[in-house]
């Protein structure tokens, strides 16, 4: 898990987008125990309070589960969840920002597909 000192986001949107990235990357599976607030404000030396606001914003959107006494765990369709929401929300508003940024260079779209292509291609995408 990272978390960026320099980043603008919150810290707690941090640490929820670090565990969304662990259970898309498989680390945390259905059911899987993550990490406790404290675990959390241990790792990156932050309060428990910023740790348990960036874990209770997983489980607002269904992610994560309370087990009382437990503590949080991955729900049913967590990764599925997870894709989906970057999908629609992240990157729809990185690919606008992308193209209103190409508009104002005067970067036509075929262009701007192309340069997509290549720089997908150098990340080992076809």
């Amino acid at each position: 898990m990272l978390i960026d000192p320099n980043d603008t986001k919150p810290i707690y949107l941090q640490i929820s987008e670090s565990l969304e990235n662990e259970i898309i990357g498989g680390r945390f599976k259905v059911n899987d125990k993550v990490y406790s607030q404290y675990q959390l404000a241990d790792m990156f030396n932050i309060n428990p309070a910023t740790a348990a606001k960036g874990l209770n914003v997983l489980v607002d959107e269904g992610i994560l589960y309370k087990r009382r006494g437990l503590g949080m765990f991955v729900a049913e369709g967590a990764k599925e969840k997870v894709i989906s929401k970057r999908r629609n929300e992240t990157l729809k508003r990185l690919i606008q920002e992308l193209v209103l940024e190409a508009e104002r260079l005067n970067v036509s779209e075929n262009d701007l597909i192309d340069m997509l292509k290549e720089v997908h291609k150098g990340r080992g995408g076809e």
